[in-house]
């Protein structure tokens, strides 16, 4: 059955998730997490995302942001998915899809809503028990949004409520 159309709307953010296929690990070591970043860098510059919170798993992913085009939310997340699916395929000798279908979207209010929303994203890797504390996890927004680390470099946008 096909999906229907996706509701875009202006002036809000958007809870973004997306899980490997079946379930697989989309990142095995540090470098994949690092090279996720990077073309997540590349492609919030591109498409002018806003981003203000993040965490990625071993097999998926969450973001918390919102973009000036409404239209271009899938064209952020397609050539995100699509370069990272590139990296990996080649670096692991796979073929194919490393996504599981169409990323999912949730609408998420500019009010207080957002930053437990924020909390929730930075959380995941403490309800998995991968960690007790989400400051110990490298790979979300944590460090840098609410201890102001900055060791990979500033990835997030100021959200005003």
């Amino acid at each position: 059955m096909p999906t229907g159309p996706r509701i875009i709307l202006d002036n809000v953010l958007y809870h973004i998730m997306d899980r490997g296929n079946q379930k697989q690990a989309v990142f095995i070591d540090s470098s994949d997490f690092d090279t996720y970043r990077k073309r997540l860098r590349l492609y919030k510059k591109r498409y002018k995302f806003k981003l203000y919170g993040y965490c990625l798993m071993k097999n998926h992913i969450h973001l918390l942001g919102e973009i000036d085009k409404k239209e271009d939310l899938a064209k952020f997340m397609h050539g995100l998915t699509r370069s990272y699916t590139a990296y990996f395929n080649k670096k692991y000798d796979k073929v194919g899809q490393l996504w599981q279908g169409r990323f999912i979207s949730k609408i998420v209010a500019k009010d207080e809503y957002a930053i437990g929303c924020i909390n929730y994203i930075e959380h995941n890797p403490v309800r998995a028990g991968i960690t007790i504390a989400p400051y110990d996890y490298e790979w979300s927004s944590y460090k840098e949004r609410v201890l102001e680390q900055n060791s990979k470099g500033n990835l997030l946008n100021s959200l005003s409520l």
